[in-house]
């Protein structure tokens, strides 16, 4: 599984998280990440905000209700042993 580092410029930490799955939406890419590896854990769906120029990619985590719900809908019918709660 890749392990992937962010920046979060909010409050300037580095973080890092694995890529469970990625998927692209009306050209949009989305990524479900976690910070654990194995097991059971919290898992966060982050959007890429960068232009295709841009050396680095940007990524928010969504949190736009219906925005959240239909893409984890994506990502449970990719991950099939995957279960995600909102």
């Amino acid at each position: 599984m890749e392990k992937i580092k962010f920046f979060d410029s909010d409050t300037e930490e580095k973080l890092e998280f694995y890529v469970l799955e990625q998927t692209k939406i009306g050209g949009i890419t989305y990524l479900l990440v976690t910070e654990d590896e194995d097991g059971d854990s919290d898992a966060f769906i982050m959007k890429e905000l960068s232009e295709e120029a841009e050396e680095e990619a940007i990524y928010q985590m969504v949190e736009d209700e219906k925005e959240l719900e239909a893409i984890a809908k994506v990502f449970s019918e990719l991950l099939e042993d995957v279960d995600i709660e909102l």
